[in-house]
């Protein structure tokens, strides 16, 4: 295992930590090194439950737009996305619990990497962010599926449409996440959901959790054919490249709708 992910396992559940500190922004390499993960322990009996944590600062703060000469590996450019897309649908994929440690920011793809978890345990200050029209862009990772999924069309909405940052507080209240503690907490009461998940039959959590989330890996492919459609059509668009200057230079756009 690469530096950019830690495993380990205390009895049933198995932690996954994400070490790209301080922002753990993510790209198709370490997409594919979680699902790598995700796919190793849905293979391993010993395993129950898995919590998806992060060192540094942030939980995900998303893609890096600001990375300089990106290679086509690390790149955001349409086909890295593609790629990166059908990665992300693997998480999906997944037969064994997730819940994710949100201590920090979730930010664009990085609300999308939470929101591939189960559960989402977070604190107040952590912030959820869907904001790709901020950037002039479209939203990704599936997001168009899971977010009205978990807190209705409305706030999901709400979300995309103003690019607002979401205090832990009201992620708590409207759902977005599960467990709400002090911020020197959150992983601990992540791994005690887990454990507690894991003390019921292996068996029967499986099965029931095909139930609940049956079909949705086919819905989140299929909204990701049609998000990086859209994104590969505004990317191209004036409105995204002064949205990336715009978050580059930490002020607000001004957008022309062109």
């Amino acid at each position: 295992m690469t530096s950019d992910l830690a495993l380990s396992q205390s009895g049933f559940v198995t932690t996954i930590e994400i070490r790209r500190p301080p922002l753990n922004f993510f790209d198709l390499l370490l997409i594919r090194q979680i699902a790598n993960a995700v796919e190793a322990i849905d293979k391993d009996p010993s395993v129950r439950a898995v919590v998806l944590a992060a060192e540094g600062k942030a939980f995900c703060a998303g893609a890096n737009f600001n990375e300089p000469a990106p290679s086509p590996e690390r790149s955001v450019g349409d086909t890295a996305i593609g790629h990166l897309y059908l990665e992300a649908v693997r998480l999906f994929s997944a037969r064994k619990p997730i819940i994710a440690a949100v201590h920090g920011a979730a930010i664009g793809g990085g609300l999308g990497l939470a929101m591939a978890a189960d559960f989402r345990v977070t604190c107040p200050e952590a912030r959820f962010s869907a904001n790709f029209t901020r950037l002039g862009f479209h939203p990704g990772f599936g997001l168009t599926v899971t977010l009205p999924e978990a807190i209705g069309e409305t706030n999901a909405a709400l979300m995309f449409y103003t690019s607002r940052r979401v205090t832990g507080e009201d992620a708590f209240k409207m759902g977005l996440a599960s467990v709400l503690v002090a911020q020197d907490q959150v992983r601990a009461a992540a791994f005690k959901l887990a454990e507690e998940i894991a003390e019921c039959s292996p068996l029967g959590v499986v099965a029931t959790r095909a139930t609940i989330r049956r079909g949705l890996a086919n819905r989140v492919r299929a909204a990701t054919e049609h998000e990086l459609a859209e994104q590969t059509r505004l990317r191209a668009t004036e409105d995204f490249k002064e949205g990336i200057k715009a978050m580059a230079e930490r002020r607000v756009p001004n957008f022309k709708g062109r």
